[in-house]
C-alpha cells in the first residue's frame, strides 16, 4: 500500500506543478521555489512529517521535501542550542544533496561544451 501512496503523492505534486506551468506565466524556477516554500510551511505546522510517514519515499523525493528538510534541520538545531541554531542548522540535513549538486554541476560544465 505504501507504494501506491508514494505514487499518488508524487503524482499529485507533478499534476499540480504541471497545471501551474500550463495555466500561468510562472517559470519552472518559480514553481520550484514555490514548492520549496510549501514544503517548509507544511513542516512548520507538522503536516509534512505525516506525509512522510504515510507515503514514505513518495514524500521524500519531490522538491517539497527540500523545504521540509531545511526547516526540520533548523528547528532541531534551534531546540538544541537556542535561536542561533536556526542559522547553524538550516543545512544539516541537506548539505550532502547540495554538495553533490554542486560537484556534478561543475563536472558536467567541464565535460560538456555549453551552447551559446
Amino acid at each position: 500500500m505504501i507504494y501506491i501512496n508514494a505514487f499518488l503523492f508524487c503524482g499529485f505534486i507533478c499534476l499540480i506543478s504541471q497545471l501551474i506551468l500550463d495555466n500561468t506565466k510562472l517559470t519552472p524556477g518559480h514553481i520550484t521555489s514555490l514548492f520549496v516554500v510549501i514544503g517548509a510551511s507544511l513542516d512548520l505546522f507538522g503536516i509534512y512529517d505525516k506525509f512522510v510517514l504515510y507515503c514514505g519515499a513518495g514524500a521524500i523525493i519531490p522538491i517539497t521535501s527540500f523545504g521540509h528538510l531545511l526547516v526540520h534541520g533548523a528547528m532541531d538545531t534551534a531546540n538544541d542550542i537556542g535561536p542561533l541554531g536556526l542559522s547553524f542548522g538550516i543545512f544539516n540535513l541537506t548539505s550532502a544533496g547540495i554538495s553533490v549538486a554542486l560537484v556534478m554541476g561543475f563536472l558536467m560544465s567541464v565535460l560538456f561544451k555549453p551552447k551559446h
